[in-house]
C-alpha cells in the first residue's frame, strides 16, 4: 500500500528483494504479504533482478505448462548467481509445496522453498541460508489467513487492488492439485477485510477485488462454529464503505453461488455486474469424473437465475478441453453450452494431468493429445465469436468505466473496466486515472470496447 516503507533501522536496511509471480490474482496478492514480511525486516523491493539481494519466484502448479515456464526461468537466474554467489533465490507458492524436494535436487541455485502457508517463516529462513545452509517450510496451515498483515502493492496503478479474504479450498475437484497445494478453507475475519479495503480506500484506490479460491464460501464463524457473516454479508459490508469504491471478487464455484449474493450485486451499483463461473465441462458424465457436484441441466438452470436476477452480468467461465475419456460428443456438448450461454470470455485450457490428484490416481489421460489440441481450438473458436459478437452488441450503449491509466499504445488514450469487466478504450482528453467516465462505445474487437467519452462522474 502507499507509504509502506523499509524497516531502516534492521541490519537488513540495506537488502533488496526482487519477487516475480506467476498464476492466479492470489498469487499476486501472496507476493504482496511476502514484499510486507520482508519491509518490516528492512527489505526494499526492487523491480531489477541484478539490484537484488534476494530473488523468490512466486510459482503456480495448476498446469504443467506453469511449471514448465517456472523450470525455464530458474535456468536463467544461473547467471545471476554466478555473478553474486551470496544472491538467494527461493520459491515460493504452490509448486514449491508440491515439488519441494524436486526443486532441490535438481537445481543447485535454490536455497529457499516456502509452501503458501509459511510465508512468516521467511525471515527465519533467510538467516539461515545467511549461515550457510538451505532452508525449507512447506507446512501447511488450518489458521493462517495473514488477516493483520497490510500488503506491500507491488507494481500497483494506485486505482485497484487486490484483497485476500480466505484461503485453501475444500472442493475436491478431481482434476486439481489446489486442495493440496494450499489446503484447507479458512475465511479471514471480516473486520480485517473491511478495515483493509477502508485504508486503499482512503489511500486513493477506487476499486477493490476480494479474492479467494471459492469466495462464494466464505464463512466467518464464531468459536462455536456458528456463522458470523457469509459472503453476501461480507459483499455488503465492503459495499457500504462508501459508494465510489468498486467492489468485484474472484473466483467462483458454481454450487456456491447463492440468491443471496446475487440480490446484493443487484442491489449496490458499486457491487459490479460481473461473475466468473467456471463450468469446466459441458457435459454431465464429464462433470461427474470432475467431482464437480452439478451437471449440464444445473448449470442451465443457475445461469439462467444469474440473468433473471442480474439481466446485464457479465459471465465469463473456465473451460477443459480433453479431460480423460472424454469422447467427441461429450466434447461437442461443451461447445453447443458455449453458444446457448454466450459467455463474455473464458480461461480455456487441454487438460494437464497433475500428480497426486484424484484423476491422476483413478482414471487414464487417454484423449490422444492431437485431440486435446484440435478440441481446445474449437472450444477457443467458439468463444472467439461469442465475444466479438456480444461486443458489437454494445456499440452505440454507454457504460461507465473506472479509468485505470494509459491505453499500452498510446499515452493519448486511457484504459478501463466496464461494470461487466470488459476492457474500454477511450480519448484521454480532459479525463484523469481513478476517475469514473461515462464511455459511449463506438467501435469494438474481439477483446476491447472503444468509445468516446461524454462525462466524468463521481460514482459508478
Amino acid at each position: 500500500m502507499k507509504g509502506i516503507t523499509a524497516n531502516t533501522d534492521s541490519p537488513n536496511a540495506q537488502r533488496k528483494l526482487y519477487i516475480e509471480t506467476y498464476g492466479c490474482a492470489m498469487n499476486l496478492a501472496d507476493s504482496e504479504v511476502v514484499a510486507s514480511i520482508l519491509s518490516d525486516k528492512g527489505f526494499q523491493t526492487t523491480n531489477l533482478i541484478e539490484q537484488a539481494d534476494v530473488v523468490f519466484i512466486n510459482t503456480c502448479s495448476i498446469r504443467d505448462n506453469a511449471e514448465s515456464h517456472v523450470w525455464g526461468r530458474l535456468k536463467e537466474f544461473k547467471p545471476h548467481k554466478r555473478k553474486n554467489p551470496k544472491l538467494i533465490i527461493g520459491v515460493l507458492g504452490c509448486m514449491a509445496e508440491r515439488l519441494k524436494n524436486d526443486l532441490l535436487e535438481k537445481e543447485q541455485i535454490i536455497d529457499i522453498v516456502v509452501g503458501p502457508d509459511a510465508y512468516r517463516d521467511i525471515p527465519r529462513l533467510i538467516e539461515q541460508v545467511d549461515e550457510g545452509g538451505k532452508a525449507v517450510n512447506v507446512l501447511l496451515s488450518r489458521e493462517e489467513t495473514y488477516a493483520e498483515i497490510t500488503p506491500v502493492r507491488l507494481s500497483s496503478n494506485g486505482v485497484t487492488a487486490f484483497i485476500s479474504i480466505m484461503r485453501g479450498c475444500n472442493n475436491m475437484c478431481s482434476f486439481c492439485v489446489v486442495p493440496f497445494t494450499r489446503g484447507r478453507e479458512r475465511s479471514r475475519p471480516s473486520a480485517s477485510i473491511v478495515k483493509e479495503a477502508t485504508e486503499l480506500y482512503q489511500a486513493g484506490y477506487k476499486e477493490v477485488t476480494l479474492l479467494g479460491q471459492n469466495v462464494d464460501s466464505y464463512n466467518e464463524t464464531n468459536e462455536a462454529g456458528e456463522t458470523l457473516c457469509n459472503f453476501a454479508g461480507l459483499l455488503k459490508q465492503v459495499a457500504n464503505i462508501a459508494p465510489d469504491l468498486r467492489v468485484r471478487f474472484s473466483s467462483s464455484h458454481p454450487k456456491d453461488i447463492t440468491d443471496e449474493v446475487l440480490f446484493a450485486i443487484q442491489a449496490y451499483p458499486n457491487i459490479c455486474n460481473y461473475i466468473h463461473f467456471p463450468i469446466q465441462s459441458g457435459n454431465s458424465r464429464v462433470l461427474n469424473l470432475m467431482n464437480r457436484t452439478y451437471d449440464r441441466e444445473w448449470l442451465l438452470q443457475r445461469i439462467a437465475r444469474i440473468r433473471e436476477i442480474i439481466p446485464n452480468c457479465g459471465i465469463s467461465t473456465d473451460i477443459i478441453a480433453g479431460f480423460c475419456s472424454e469422447t467427441e460428443a461429450e466434447h461437442l456438448d461443451t461447445v453447443s453450452m458455449m453458444q446457448d450461454m454466450q459467455f463474455n470470455f473464458a480461461f480455456m485450457y487441454a487438460y494437464s494431468e497433475r500428480e497426486g490428484t484424484l484423476a491422476q490416481r483413478r482414471y487414464a489421460d487417454d484423449v490422444p493429445a492431437a485431440d486435446k489440441s484440435r478440441r481446445l481450438a474449437e472450444i477457443i473458436s467458439t468463444q472467439q465469436k461469442n465475444s466479438v459478437y456480444l461486443n458489437q452488441q454494445e456499440i452505440g450503449k454507454i457504460h461507465t468505466v473506472l479509468a485505470e491509466g494509459f491505453s499500452k499504445r498510446s499515452d493519448q488514450d486511457l484504459r478501463g473496466r466496464n461494470d461487466q469487466n470488459i476492457i474500454v478504450i477511450f480519448p484521454k482528453e480532459q479525463y484523469q486515472k481513478g476517475q469514473y467516465v461515462r464511455v459511449q462505445i463506438i467501435s469494438a474487437t474481439q477483446t476491447t470496447l472503444i468509445g468516446k467519452a461524454i462525462e466524468q462522474i463521481s460514482q459508478p
